[in-house]
């Protein structure tokens, strides 16, 4: 299976609102706001074509912070996050193979077409994981490691740099 890799622009989400909205179920303006207000990081997301030129693949960087998707943390394990959020890091907002590609290296290549600009400019990405997605162990594979978890999510953190 063929497919090409694209680096993302804020042109880029329509495309980003419709594969959440279909692929988590997620209400669709609750996605825009998410969207606009999150601070996507286009230019290191990353889209696959195939080799008609639709889209198989999006990963969603965004310069969040920890405390914006879990505020619990500051309340909880305050100590935890100002560790944290003094490391430069970048998260991962979404990261979707069309079925089609799954089983396949695209997650990997797409990761691994961003892993030198993630390894100069970041001390770790911050991935938060849904509880019901089946994405925890692929983390985990990756060296990911758990720092917190709330009654929506994972979070992890993946070193990046030494």
């Amino acid at each position: 299976m063929s497919y090409i890799l694209n680096r993302m622009t804020a042109a880029d989400a329509p495309l980003t609102v419709d594969w959440l909205v279909r692929q988590y179920g997620f209400d669709r303006e609750e996605v825009e706001d998410w969207v606009q207000h999150l601070h996507f990081n286009w230019p290191l997301s990353v889209k696959a074509l195939d080799g008609q030129g639709r889209v198989v693949g999006l990963l969603n960087m965004s310069d969040y912070r920890i405390e914006e998707e879990t505020p619990l943390i500051a309340t909880e394990q305050p100590a935890l996050l100002a560790e944290l959020n003094a490391l430069r890091y970048t998260a991962v907002f979404s990261f979707i193979v069309s079925p089609d590609y799954r089983g396949t290296r695209l997650n990997y290549d797409m990761l691994m077409s961003i892993m030198p600009e993630l390894c100069a400019n970041y001390d770790f990405v911050f991935v938060p994981v849904l509880h019901r997605l089946k994405t925890h162990r692929y983390w985990q594979r990756w060296g990911a490691r758990e720092f917190f978890r709330d009654a929506d999510c994972v979070y992890y953190w993946l070193r990046v740099s030494e």
